[in-house]
């Protein structure tokens, strides 16, 4: 009769493991140590039972008695060699054993037949977050969250969710702040404890400051340890207190899927950050008798009209003034249709945040490009000019330098937001898009019509461009050129995905944005290095969200800012994410140099040594180019644009041509 009990592995060849030697095998996915010793093979669990040390990796040595022992490499526990019996004074029964066979093509374990997969509190929690609708987690996979991590595999498995493993957790946390920005939705972060844990921070901190919902996951050591200084032992929810808005430890008898909806609702509904903590022993205790939790009759609308009394003293503001003028900010950011249609019924200008740029396309007639230090002189020719300001979605940052003193209308679905630095004249609470309406409902188009206004003063600022674009000290590509080259070639509905330095100051200048075409930033934390890992996140996007599906995702850096994940290429590659990276390359942190001239500091401390970017590229397994001449730029752009996949393109540029 067949033995139905147990199943055969080849585990090693036959003249892999020599004699006295140990190795660590796998037979399915049982973890064993196989022994050659005294001409016999044989196999045991591969764990000691002190503290899990993997006896594969320990020797065969002799003992001062003169027999031979097989040592844990950990703590040097000893096991015989051949039946797994300790010399005494451990454990009576000593390892399961396994049998083994030496066939002809190699080494043969039997392993009793693996029993069905058992579900735990993990798969309930993850069963939750993905009915609450998260869909993709970027992450690394280790030894404190491998109970966590197998749920995440299961659920990728069944198509729930798309996962990502990233080379650096940093990576992971500003891709999942790249897609909550795009998509206003929940991606999650995944780590291990301790320096896992803490290395998402800078991202967190990103998408709090930004209002990118994200949740992150942190494994964690075994309770039992917590806070006796054990190995990767940190307080997590001390370390998180401050950029999670909910964060809180999964415990044996929690609420498991309650922690989940509170986790997922208080990231989508606050715009923040979200935490849970996983101690390694709760991950694999048995799932408990209950449903996951779902967001039906849990979330409401976010479309609130604000209080009648500050639409009428705001539309009697409207209806006064002459040249209004109207500035929108990344809140605006959904309600972009509203807002336009207000303008042309105002005939009033459209100024942006450097955040919220791409909004309007800087081609329709109404817009006036970016306000402030990224920004053009249209935008604060009719700022000055104007005699009412109708600001949308926008929070007055000093970066954008909207005039305080000016007659001003502000509108937010965020009270917080509302005169958080200054008095305006009409404060209004509400959202956006439907405020805008109720303006545009109540206005007359009687106003001054400023079209042609802002066209001569486009005329002028593309004059001065132009002159921008010719400029060749012989030391680069200028900023202009390389963005004039971008503004003709990029798709239509590209994502755009902006680093800190002076390639984002350029862009903002320089760059034209069509209607559809959307542009991420870290804005107000301003993180140097957060271009590619959030093109990462608008490229997963891509691939779930149907508003996003097909569309090229382009991110831009220095080479200050590539340097900090540029081992993140290679995750680009073996996703074989369609993106294509535009690196300005002057072999200097720019910006830092052009602050220390302008505080009239020596320069100093900002000269990099870099790699062939574009060889590096290539020996990753993208496409890579270089451009040394603006003559080169057009071609260059157009064959990486056209690669399906990671693409960078390696632009010589001139530090001083901004």
């Amino acid at each position: 009769m067949t033995d139905t009990s147990t199943q055969w592995f080849k585990v090693a060849e036959l003249d892999e493991l020599g004699e006295g030697r140990v190795m660590s095998v796998t037979a399915g996915t049982r973890s064993l140590a196989l022994v050659h010793f005294d001409g016999q093979f044989a196999a045991m669990d591969n764990h000691c039972p002190h503290q899990g040390g993997p006896l594969g990796e320990g020797s065969i040595e002799k003992g001062i008695d003169g027999e031979c022992w097989l040592r844990c490499p950990w703590h040097g526990w000893d096991f015989d060699p051949l039946t797994g019996k300790p010399p005494g004074g451990h454990e009576d029964s000593g390892q399961e054993t396994f049998p083994v066979e030496a066939r002809g093509d190699g080494i043969y374990v039997g392993v009793p037949v693996l029993a069905d997969r058992e579900e735990t509190v993990s798969d309930l929690i993850v069963d939750s977050l993905t009915h609450w609708g998260l869909d993709t987690v970027f992450g690394m996979v280790g030894h404190s969250n491998l109970g966590l991590a197998d749920a995440l595999r299961i659920a990728e498995g069944d198509g729930r969710l798309s996962y990502y493993a990233i080379r650096h957790e940093g990576a992971a946390s500003f891709a999942a702040s790249g897609y909550g920005k795009l998509t206003g939705r929940v991606a999650g972060c995944l780590s291990i404890a301790g320096p896992g844990a803490t290395n998402l921070m800078t991202g967190l901190w990103d998408a709090k400051v930004d209002r990118a919902p994200v949740l992150a996951l942190t494994g964690q050591v075994q309770e039992q340890v917590i806070g006796v200084h054990a190995f990767q032992d940190i307080d997590l929810e001390a370390a998180f207190q401050s950029v999670a808005r909910f964060s809180e430890t999964v415990r044996p008898n929690s609420n498991h899927g309650e922690l989940a909806a509170q986790a997922m609702k208080t990231a989508l509904v606050e715009s923040d950050v979200s935490h849970l903590i996983f101690p390694d022993n709760v991950q694999v205790l048995p799932r408990p008798e209950a449903k996951p939790s779902s967001p039906d009759g849990r979330m409401g609308s976010r479309r609130l009209s604000p209080d009648p009394e500050s639409v009428s003293e705001a539309n009697a503001a409207i209806a006064a003034a002459k040249r209004p003028m109207i500035i929108v900010g990344y809140g605006a950011r959904e309600a972009m249709d509203e807002v336009v249609a207000l303008a042309e019924k105002l005939n009033a200008p459209v100024a942006t945040t450097f955040k919220a740029k791409g909004q309007i396309a800087d081609r329709h007639p109404l817009a006036a490009g970016v306000l402030g230090r990224s920004g053009t002189p249209i935008a604060s020719w009719f700022m000055n000019e104007a005699d009412l300001l109708i600001v949308f979605g926008a929070s007055f940052s000093d970066h954008t330098g909207i005039y305080p003193s000016a007659k001003t209308i502000q509108v937010d679905l965020d009270p917080m937001r509302l005169a958080k630095r200054h008095p305006v004249d009409v404060p209004v609470l509400g959202e956006v898009g439907v405020t805008a309406r109720l303006f545009t409902d109540a206005a007359e188009s009687s106003k001054e019509d400023q079209r042609s206004e802002i066209a001569e003063r486009w005329g002028l600022w593309r004059e001065e461009k132009a002159t921008r674009i010719a400029e060749d000290n012989g030391k680069g590509v200028s900023a202009a050129a390389i963005f004039d080259a971008l503004t003709r070639l990029a798709p239509d509905d590209a994502i755009l995905t902006i680093d800190v330095g002076n390639n984002a100051y350029s862009f903002g200048r320089y760059f034209e944005p069509t209607q559809k075409q959307r542009v991420l930033m870290s804005g107000y934390l301003g993180s140097i290095g957060f271009a590619f890992p959030a093109a990462m996140g608008a490229w997963a996007a891509t691939q779930r969200d149907d508003r996003f599906k097909g569309r090229k995702v382009i991110s831009i850096s220095g080479d200050g800012g590539f340097g900090q994940y540029a081992m993140e290429f290679t995750t680009a590659v073996q996703y074989q994410m369609d993106i294509c990276h535009i690196l300005l390359n002057n072999s200097e942190l720019g910006k830092i140099s052009k602050e220390q001239r302008d505080g009239e500091w020596p320069v100093w401390q900002t000269h990099l040594v870099n790699p062939a970017f574009a060889g590096f590229a290539r020996s990753c397994g993208g496409h890579g180019d270089l451009v040394s001449d603006a003559s080169q730029l057009d071609t260059a752009l157009e064959k990486a644009l056209a690669i399906k996949g990671p693409a960078l393109v390696d632009v010589k540029s001139d530090v001083k041509l901004l």
